[in-house]
């Protein structure tokens, strides 16, 4: 069973954020933030605050719940803890949409990551392997991938509980 930490005191909540706000802001360039954040957080950690984001620019673009709805595949009560944010607390999110409207209009986000990608090549050596293998696959050998990535899948739930079973008798 997890143990959880004793609960912090507001002083040191504050403390932690302001440590976590200096190592973010000790980042020179989006490479090194990328890569932290990928340390940092798990894929579906990363995946929900770039969807938050997205929400919010939407609506600051003045599209309605129901485009947004549409357009991203996310539920109205997403949408709406959003935007109460934004009202409530959203000095941050109008920041970052201020200073990255401008950004987007330049450069397209697929073509930074692209470049991102080519220059740390030995870091996505797996994911540009599949991508040229999916490329190059006929239907039955995606058939094939497709069914490999699931024993993959569950072979990561049976490390899991194979962990938990292992902590669990404390040997």
């Amino acid at each position: 069973m997890a143990k959880y930490p004793k609960q912090l005191s507001k002083k040191e909540q504050e403390t932690l954020f302001i440590e976590f706000v200096q190592a973010l802001t000790a980042l020179k360039s989006p490479e090194e933030m990328a890569g932290f954040i990928q340390d940092l957080l798990s894929k579906q950690e990363v995946f929900m605050l770039a969807r938050r984001l997205q929400i919010a620019r939407l609506l600051y673009q003045g599209l309605t719940y129901d485009e947004i709805k549409k357009n991203l595949n996310v539920g109205l009560t997403t949408i709406a803890r959003v935007q109460t944010w934004m009202q409530l607390y959203g000095e941050g999110y109008r920041t970052v949409l201020e200073r990255t409207k401008k950004k987007d209009a330049v450069s397209e986000p697929t073509a930074s990551w692209k470049k991102f990608q080519r220059r740390y090549p030995a870091y996505f050596w797996p994911q540009l392997l599949l991508d040229e293998l999916v490329k190059s696959a006929n239907v039955k050998q995606k058939k094939r991938i497709l069914e490999v990535l699931d024993k993959v899948k569950e072979k990561a739930t049976l490390s899991k509980e194979l962990e938990q079973f292992i902590k669990s008798t404390d040997l």
